[in-house]
């Protein structure tokens, strides 16, 4: 109602001006001759006649009538040049600011909830480069007033930095048309004020803010560079630090357009998903599976299937599938590709030389692609234990009968399922409310019934605060609230998230800029605070993914190749995430709890698997599908998958998000049967269902009605 009282006042008021015509007091041929006669009026009653212009001028300048011009000029002929710049720049400003804080007021929470994301990147970019812009827009008379109000007004800049750049970068404009009030007699008409030669002028002006901002950007490279000799010819087009997703894939791709390319690593090649990662853990998480699989034999129909291992085999079997990979990631394959490779530790000593070993070389850009390592906070006592991480873990040759895995995210839930499997009793140690802590409630909950059915111990909203050895037996000590837990474990495995590599290879002393969680700081095109340093991956974040790494290092081996003549910005719109667990819970976009934190309107649309034809085939019929669409739309927002194979079925949506189709496109699309994949369409359906035109539909059953007659 509020809302709906200022529309109707501001309406009333535009009204008011045309209806009574109150514009024929607002042009110059009658501010030409009311010249006198308001100068007077100004000279008998000072205090009223300010009062009286200052209204009328805010009133003009929040509902952007017309006049605005005139009203300059006309503080120019009543006061003159400097009371009048002074009364009509805080007029102007306090107008325009009335029409920011009215617009933001209607509409800008409805355009943020609506657009919130498409304007993410929009709203980011403004909010470090806004003032220059709001300052280069007010210096040039000739953009509209109203507009620049309108605009600012949707994004989140503060009213206080909107009104004083506004006050600074409108006085040259100001104070011309005001002088032009005190030289009245001498105009013709307002036409004349601005010429080709001011319009220039002012452009220049206005371009003036952003040209000094790029020489300062210059003269802070030059500082930044000139403790260094630049190579007049390098030995490299582009150095790569790392072997690892990122640093592979910036090579090849280096290599591929024929830049001489050089790849530099200190330990193995394929980085941490290939030796600790991403391969390891899938291989024993297969073994885990068939092995689970075993144990459920009589759901399909087997009366019974004993299964003999040795853990021992287990882990060889995942060296093995590491060494089959092996070749993929190999000096052997990167040297025939064009890539020269060197193997030990790299030290940048400046931004053009690197040292590797004994050698030297020289690269015009370097790709840093160090990736992270596991967590390892300085809890109490933990050199008494010597736990385990995600890289450490595959050393292991024993099953452990007891394991405390300390984390219950992405690998420490994946872990965790699989030793339980083999037949470790398994506590995970949690200090959230339940695992998986980034997903929304359902989905948490849903896997943590699913783990407990199996057999593992989750200690919720616990902390661990110390780690003892006990009779010789490691214990790990937590706590919730003021209940502290003693537990007894043979084995103890951290799963605390990762850290990027940052230290140890020339960074501190080249000064690059690093995040306050710990990353290289990069801009939009993956640039470090020295523009021929990139920083890809798990060490600039903002994801801690292969795919992602793979994803930016794109960007990177492009733009470091080709800017300036061509660079392009990171897209980091659409990132699907997997953890592999059993079921697997895939994601992409925004899920429920993201999208009531940044105040997104959605609805949600949702499919149990337990329908699907294939899933109850299998003996997988558990699970859902959940999609955020925009209201009342099919855009896709955002989709989380629960259940069999989600890692393959979430590609759809991931899709749907890139290439801008929804919901409908998907339902009229011919999937095969029986698939898993079909659950998609369901889901399509059930959009499709709940958004039936139901008016039409009760005209349909009229018009069948009439034709069975």
């Amino acid at each position: 109602m509020k809302k709906l009282i200022v529309i109707l006042l501001g309406i009333l008021i535009i009204f008011s001006f045309f209806y009574f015509d109150l514009n024929q007091y607002l042009n110059f041929n009658a501010l030409k001759e009311k010249k006198d006669l308001l100068k007077s009026f100004y000279a008998e009653n000072v205090f009223l006649t300010i009062l009286f212009y200052f209204i009328l001028y805010l009133v003009v300048a929040a509902l952007a009538l017309p006049g605005a011009a005139i009203m300059t000029m006309a503080g120019g002929a009543i006061f003159g040049l400097v009371q009048g710049s002074i009364i009509v720049s805080i007029a102007s400003t306090s107008g325009a600011a009335l029409a920011f804080v009215v617009t933001r007021y209607l509409v800008k929470d409805i355009v943020q909830k609506k657009y919130g994301e498409k304007l993410k990147d929009i709203n980011n970019g403004l909010e470090k480069e806004g003032l220059f812009y709001l300052f280069t827009l007010r210096l040039i008379p000739v953009v509209p007033f109203f507009l620049i109000n309108l605009g600012f007004s949707l994004t989140p800049m503060r009213l206080f930095s909107f009104f004083w750049v506004s006050q600074i970068g409108m006085i040259p404009g100001t104070i011309l048309y005001v002088n032009a009030g005190t030289q009245l007699s001498q105009i013709d008409s307002p036409a004349g004020i601005l010429s080709p030669s001011i319009i220039l002028s002012f452009v220049i002006l206005g371009l003036f803010p952003l040209v000094m901002k790029k020489i300062v950007s210059i003269w802070k490279n030059n500082k930044l560079y000139k403790a260094y000799n630049k190579p007049k010819r390098f030995d490299y087009n582009v150095a790569v630090i790392g072997a690892g997703s990122g640093g592979l894939v910036s090579s090849y791709i280096a290599a591929a357009v024929k830049a001489k390319t050089l790849l530099i690593e200190k330990h193995k090649m394929g980085g941490d998903c290939l030796n600790t990662g991403c391969v390891p853990s899938k291989a024993f998480i297969k073994s885990a599976k068939v092995l689970h699989q075993t144990k459920r034999a009589e759901e399909w129909g087997i009366n019974s299937a004993n299964v003999d291992f040795d853990f021992k085999n287990i882990m060889e079997r995942v060296q093995n599938v590491i060494k089959k990979v092996e070749p993929h990631d190999s000096v052997e394959r990167y040297t025939n590709l064009g890539v020269d490779i060197k193997l030990g530790s790299a030290m940048i000593t400046s931004p053009y030389d690197i040292q590797v070993g004994d050698e030297s070389v020289t690269a015009k850009n370097i790709i840093i692609a160090t990736g992270a390592s596991p967590s390892v906070p300085p809890i109490p006592g933990i050199d008494l234990v010597n736990p385990f991480t995600s890289d450490t873990i595959w050393n292991l040759r024993e099953l452990p009968k007891r394991l405390v895995v300390v984390g219950g995210g992405p690998i420490g839930s994946e872990l965790a399922q699989s030793f339980s499997r083999f037949g470790s009793k398994v506590t995970i140690i949690e200090a959230y409310p339940c695992i998986l802590s980034r997903e929304d409630d359902d989905v948490s909950n849903f896997m943590c019934e699913v783990f407990e059915k199996e057999g593992v111990d989750i200690l919720k909203s616990h902390r661990v605060v110390e780690f003892k050895m006990i009779d010789g037996k490691k214990t790990v000590v937590c706590k919730s609230g003021n209940n502290i837990k003693n537990i007894e474990a043979d084995e103890i495995l951290l799963a605390l998230g990762r850290k990027a590599n940052v230290k140890g290879f020339g960074l501190e002393e080249l000064d690059v800029k690093i995040t306050g969680n710990g990353t290289i700081e990069v801009d939009d095109f993956l640039r470090t605070n020295y523009q021929n340093i990139y920083a890809v991956g798990d060490v600039a974040g903002p994801y801690q993914f292969t795919h992602f790494a793979s994803h930016q290092a794109w960007y990177a081996s492009v733009n470091s190749l080709f800017s300036p003549f061509k660079k392009f910005k990171t897209d980091y719109r659409v990132i699907p995430r997997t953890t592999f667990t059993d079921p697997e819970v895939a994601r992409v976009g925004l899920n429920e709890n993201e999208a009531l934190e940044k105040n997104i309107e959605y609805e949600v649309v949702n499919y149990d698997i337990s329908e699907l034809d294939r899933a109850i085939a299998e003996g997988e019929d558990r699970g859902f599908i959940k999609v955020l669409v925009s209201p009342g739309k099919d855009t896709v927002l955002g989709a989380t998958i629960v259940g069999h194979h989600a890692g393959e079925l979430i590609t759809e949506f991931v899709t749907a998000m890139k290439h801008n189709f929804g919901l409908n496109k998907i339902l009229g699309t011919i999937h095969a049967y029986p698939t898993f994949s079909e659950a998609n369409k369901s889901l399509a359906g059930n959009w499709k269902k709940s958004h039936a035109p139901e008016g039409a539909l009760k005209w349909l059953k009229k018009y069948h009605a009439w034709r069975r007659n």
